[in-house]
């Protein structure tokens, strides 16, 4: 569970979060909303400890971010995945190399065990086939060399997306963290992608947390929604109560992006 108490934080005399509580339960898809600006990133970059609060403290499972040392923090990380809004894939690897980076970077250099996981995971975001047992199955494996040798460029924007996921499920990790991950991406990717957040959330038993501004998505995936404005929570609800919400800001953000 994650649990953000009366956090706030400014830089110089901009302040982007004030103030800020909520819960994020085990389990939950759990959506941050609101105009550019309103503090969404920077909640979580708190969340994973890339930055310090002016007050208030975030926990993850009982721990206080802002009090660990760097090798706790390190470990709780490793319970982390982290999807960046453009994939953030390196040119100049391969998908395999790519996919497999954080576990190379731990010290992990056997091959079997890196390409298991990496075969893994692609199967997990449906970018390869549901492993078979069976060691013979020679459609996977070309399918696999195929997939592991091809370079970003040689990727459509959805696949990037489910590469970018791919890399943050190494690991197995507990809470998934998505950056605007259907930016730039056309309504029938987007939906496949939002499909597979869906998809990952309940056979995984992830907990999502998804940063965006594509309201079809919220509805469509979210258990429950927070809503930034100017740095204040103006909602924090089930995703059905939303659309209730008689808040003004609420009621204005809805009609400008659903």
């Amino acid at each position: 569970m994650i649990k953000i108490s009366n956090l706030s934080k400014s830089f110089g005399p901009k302040v982007v979060l004030e103030n800020v509580s909520m819960t994020i339960p085990d389990g939950d898809t759990f959506c941050i909303i609101g105009k550019s600006g309103t503090g969404k990133s920077v909640l979580l970059k708190h969340i994973v400890g890339l930055l310090e609060p002016d007050s208030g403290y975030v926990e993850v499972d009982s721990q206080r971010i802002d009090t660990l040392s760097y090798k706790d923090l390190f470990s709780l990380r490793r319970n982390m995945g982290f999807v960046f809004q453009g994939a953030a894939l390196f040119d100049s690897m391969t998908v395999y190399e790519n996919v497999v980076l954080s576990l190379y970077e731990r010290g992990e250099k056997d091959k079997s065990i890196l390409e298991g996981e990496a075969k893994r995971v692609l199967s997990a975001v449906s970018l390869l086939p549901e492993i078979n047992n069976n060691d013979s199955d020679l459609q996977f494996e070309n399918e696999w060399k195929i997939l592991s040798e091809k370079k970003p460029s040689d990727l459509s924007g959805g696949m990037k997306k489910r590469v970018g996921v791919a890399r943050a499920l190494v690991g197995s990790p507990k809470y998934i963290l998505y950056d605007e991950p259907t930016t730039g991406l056309d309504p029938v990717t987007s939906e496949q992608i939002d499909d597979m957040i869906a998809d990952l959330a309940n056979r995984l038993k992830v907990t999502s947390i998804v940063i965006t501004h594509d309201m079809f998505s919220v509805f469509k995936i979210a258990k429950n929604v927070a809503m930034l404005s100017e740095g204040n929570l103006c909602y924090y609800g089930t995703a059905k109560g939303l659309e209730e919400s008689p808040n003004p800001t609420v009621i204005e953000f809805l009609e400008r992006y659903k």
